[in-house]
């Protein structure tokens, strides 16, 4: 794991944020450029590497610098959003804009519409003036006011655009996938010889992004996502063998189905993409959901969007080159209903599926003061000339990360983990369905 940071070259600007930090008559606002966060957060971890303290793999802190790479009245910024929507995309570009205006001093930000499509001249995407009042209120809204897209594009074009424009910083707020152009732009800055800063601010509804404790909007769908397993429970005991099955998100990893149904405790059975499980045979789940509703006259079903694609034939790739996957939601609301008329009994099947309305709200109390927060600490990253990078939080301190590293891997819900466990605790369904 490689946890440093590029930069485009030394700090010689006295930071505009001085004024504010000598207000408080302290320095301790100003990150000490010598101080890292360690990786690592109990005894034993550490003790098993046996490295010294200076050798532990680390981040580097977030936050502002007391000396900045660029001089913010030169300086013009762009933002770009990409992927799909998510809870707090209008909070991050109020927070970037906000930030840059009211405590560096920028004056030039611009908005980039229709993700990276926005900088490909063919498409014919007007750019939009970002000021302070330009953003006012947009938290209180969902999706982005600049727009996205999906699917990759040439990153030679995107920097012919960025220099026409005269950008010095560009935030992009998205996905892996997002991360992974932001890269090939960073690459194609470096081999013209350009400081232009590339940070990104990384977007997953799914919370599937590594070493980041937490992706803003997360909060907020898991919170959404258990109103509708509330409402499927409601749904299913008022009826006779009452059924009730809540598809949510997740591709890849099953947290927000873990943590909606942690947070009503109203499910009977979670199924998620980390726990494959079967549908026939006495150990299988339809058995056991069949056994559950005879014994108690209801159960509900949640079941993450990527589970049980072993069972599902898939085919082909989106734009942005993940793999299409089969509906499982539809497949089981189909398979329930089949095996209960096989057994002669009497179903009452409700089928929810929240996606898009849970992606396109506003966010949450929680997840708007973390979009902001995350807003502050790119702006800080980016003025200091880091770039490449992403910001996040780890134990509870704002990091900056490589953007290599966080796409290196998905985060995902451990089988083994004290997560899963509370799911089957709460549950009670069987610890292998298979």
């Amino acid at each position: 794991m490689d946890f440093s940071i590029a930069s485009l070259g030394p700090c010689r600007i006295d930071s505009p944020f001085a004024p504010l930090v000598e207000a408080r008559r302290t320095t301790e606002a100003y990150v000490d450029e010598g101080d890292r966060v360690l990786f690592d957060d109990t005894i034993s971890m550490v003790a098993a590497r046996g490295l010294p303290i200076e050798q532990l793999p680390s981040f580097e802190p977030g936050g502002p610098r007391s000396r900045i790479f660029f001089e913010p009245a030169k300086t013009r910024v762009a933002i770009v959003t990409c992927g799909g929507l998510c809870p707090g995309l209008n909070d991050v570009i109020r927070g970037l804009v906000l930030e840059l205006t009211e405590h560096y001093g920028v004056r030039r930000i611009v908005g980039i519409r229709n993700g990276y499509q926005g900088f490909i001249a063919r498409y014919g995407r007007d750019v939009v003036d970002l000021t302070p009042d330009a953003v006012a209120g947009i938290n209180e809204h969902g999706g982005t006011i600049l727009g996205t897209s999906r699917g990759e594009q040439d990153a030679g074009e995107i920097v012919d655009c960025l220099e026409r424009l005269g950008i010095s910083a560009l935030f992009v707020v998205g996905g892996d996938g997002t991360m992974r152009g932001a890269i090939n732009v960073s690459a194609e800055i470096a081999d013209r010889g350009l400081k232009i800063a590339v940070v990104g601010v990384p977007k997953t509804i799914d919370n599937d992004i590594p070493y980041i404790n937490q992706s803003f909007g997360f909060q907020t769908a898991f919170g959404r996502a258990a109103e509708s397993i509330r409402t499927a429970h409601v749904e299913a005991r008022t009826v006779p063998n009452g059924v009730g099955l809540v598809r949510l998100m997740g591709r890849h990893s099953g947290f927000i189905a873990c943590y909606a149904a942690l947070a009503k405790n109203d499910a009977d059975f979670v199924l998620i993409p980390e726990v494959p499980f079967t549908l026939e045979g006495d150990r299988g789940l339809l058995a056991h959901l069949r056994k559950r509703v005879v014994e108690r006259g209801h159960a509900v079903v949640v079941v993450a969007e990527g589970a049980g694609q072993e069972l599902l034939e898939t085919n082909g790739t989106d734009a942005s080159g993940n793999r299409r996957l089969g509906d499982i939601g539809v497949h089981l609301r189909h398979r329930i209903s089949q095996d209960f008329d096989e057994a002669g009994l009497e179903l009452n099947l409700k089928y929810i599926d929240p996606s898009y309305t849970i992606r396109s709200v506003p966010a949450n109390p929680y997840d708007s003061v973390y979009c902001l927060r995350l807003a502050h600490t790119a702006v800080h990253a980016a003025m200091a000339g880091r770039t490449e990078m992403v910001v996040g939080r780890w134990h509870g301190r704002f990091v900056h990360v490589p953007m290599r590293l966080a796409i290196s891997k998905r985060n995902q819900v451990d089988p083994e983990g004290d997560l899963w466990t509370s799911v089957l605790e709460a549950t009670g369904q069987p610890p292998n369905l298979r």
